[in-house]
């Protein structure tokens, strides 16, 4: 009884696994869709902190280098020993490709035209940037008229992860649910002594590293392309965790296969213990009916025996 419902709960479960991957491979449709329509024009902004005061008696002490690499283009490189004002320096900046760089308010200050990372190093990227090597920034979009085609996919989005927490919820069998963090013992002999424990998953949307999106999350390529990115990693955890979830129930199958004949064996044997070989009991039957018509009828002669005797006298 335990294997068979076990059974159940592991069929109950790939069901919902198979159920949760079409959800999540709607949800990437509707990212593409969105990264399709037209992109609103955004703006890039890199938030540079710690920047010490970049004035002329800075930039006059520098030397070595300042390095720039706008995603995975080609690595710019500033000569700063060659410079000593900060006027120098801007004219620099300005031939920089990718970004648009600028002192304001006596701090470095670089602009992304574009939603790549930018790295900024170089052997005096301490004195320009406060940092001690080269470090890597995510320009932050700002959106200044959201597309609405975008907006009304991104309500789509969340609705669909509203509703991969749901299905989870309800792929139980039995009161125990393997999609939503539930263990499953199954027991596979009479006194318990030989078993096995199937660990469950959280398969919400949270447990497959799904987050609802806000703001403007739908409104900039490269933000979808990170969303697609997660959908990517959600469907490879749902098919890993199919196969596993198959692999354990062929091995509770084969259990119960193991069982079966094993039940079979051992009504076989106590059979032989109470059975008795028909043919043997007949003919063992057919001897003693024999034995007792003969013992009847040598008592039929007997007696007739015994009468002729009486008729002499």
């Amino acid at each position: 009884d335990s294997i068979g419902q076990a059974q159940q709960t592991l069929k109950a479960a790939d069901q919902g696994i198979t159920s949760l991957s079409k959800l999540v491979e709607s949800a990437k449709s509707i990212a593409k869709q969105a990264q399709q329509s037209a992109a609103p024009d955004a703006t890039y902004a890199l938030a540079i902190n710690g920047t010490p005061t970049v004035d002329d008696t800075l930039v006059n002490s520098l030397s070595g280098t300042l390095t720039v690499q706008v995603g995975s283009g080609a690595v710019q490189s500033i000569d700063l020993s060659a410079l000593t004002t900060v006027a120098g320096l801007q004219a620099e900046l300005d031939d920089l490709e990718g970004v648009t760089a600028a002192i304001s308010g006596g701090n470095l200050d670089i602009t992304s035209t574009s939603s790549d990372t930018v790295t900024i190093g170089g052997t005096n990227a301490v004195a320009l940037l406060g940092a001690g090597s080269a470090q890597t920034y995510t320009p932050t979009a700002t959106v200044a008229t959201p597309s609405t085609t975008r907006e009304n996919l991104q309500d789509q989005y969340n609705d669909i992860l509203s509703q991969i927490d749901a299905l989870a919820a309800d792929a139980s069998y039995n009161g125990i649910n393997l999609l939503n963090g539930d263990d499953l013992k199954v027991v596979f002999n009479e006194d318990g002594s030989s078993s096995q424990t199937i660990t469950g998953v959280d398969f919400t949307a949270t447990g497959l590293g799904l987050a609802s999106l806000t703001g403007d999350d739908f409104q900039v390529n490269g933000d979808i392309d990170a969303v697609i990115g997660d959908l990517d990693d959600a469907l490879t955890s749902l098919r890993s965790q199919a196969a596993q979830f198959g692999s354990n129930l062929t091995t509770v199958q084969i259990r119960q296969d193991f069982t079966k004949n094993m039940v079979n064996t051992l009504q076989t044997g106590a059979d032989s213990l109470v059975l008795a070989d028909t043919n043997e009991e007949g003919a063992n039957l057919l001897a003693l009916q024999t034995r007792q018509q003969l013992s009847t009828t040598a008592l039929s002669l007997s007696a007739q025996a015994d009468q002729a005797v009486l008729r002499l006298f």
